[in-house]
């Protein structure tokens, strides 16, 4: 596919997509809403929502749910985040051979035919990467309001560019959460070192009790 064919069909998802949006509607990525619960978002990417993944249980829910579009979409994978059953962030990864060949101004002249003119900050942003950890990029381009922001990025060893789309108010809220969950897990890590020790020994005990119940009949010395 050629950079020209691939630009246009970039462009042709804005043309179909924008229908489903106001311009320069930035509460929403393609039918994704934010702010919206768990239950819908897994309804509109046809996945269960027990299949979304447990982060963190306290202060705060932290849950992710994975989707893949189908083939052929520009957009390879996207990772929702949900605060307390609410989605609060969209990490939009666009697949790397069907944008192969195209610029950070092309996926910026694309999207702001949707959301309008783009800023050109010099700030970085904290990205969850495949590799499941955080990366703090450079922001290329956003478009934001008060409520809501669209961050195009590009990780450091991926190929591929990076759409980051969050809820301020919810974001603002899951990152205190999160980094609160970090700190009990520090805090409790020697208990519950040694909780788990107690358990180890206590199902090797009951292990060997069953072994000798068995064996003890049978032994001839």
């Amino acid at each position: 596919m050629t950079k020209l064919q691939t630009l246009a069909a970039f462009l042709s998802w804005t043309l179909i997509a924008s229908p489903l949006l106001y311009a320069g509607d930035l509460s929403q990525y393609r039918e994704f809403e934010l702010d919206s619960d768990l239950l819908e978002i897994a309804r509109q990417a046809g996945k269960k929502p027990e299949e979304a993944k447990i982060i963190y249980e306290r202060p705060a829910l932290i849950q992710e749910l994975s989707w893949r579009p189908g083939s052929n979409d520009t957009v390879g994978k996207i990772l929702f985040s949900f605060y307390d059953g609410e989605l609060f962030r969209m990490i939009v990864d666009y697949d790397r051979y069907t944008t192969e060949g195209l610029t950070a101004e092309d996926l910026i002249e694309a999207t702001s035919m949707i959301y309008g003119d783009a800023l050109r900050p010099t700030d970085e942003i904290s990205v969850s990467t495949i590799y499941g950890r955080d990366e703090t990029v450079d922001v290329i381009a956003r478009w934001e309001d008060a409520d809501w922001s669209f961050n195009l990025v590009r990780l450091k060893y991926e190929h591929s560019f990076t759409l980051a789309v969050l809820s301020k108010r919810l974001d603002g809220l899951a990152r205190a959460a999160i980094a609160e969950a970090i700190q009990l897990d520090i805090e409790e890590a020697p208990q519950r070192e040694i909780d788990q020790k107690k358990r180890d020994d206590m199902a090797r005990a009951a292990e060997q009790e069953k072994a000798r119940l068995l064996n003890k009949p049978r032994f001839r010395p």
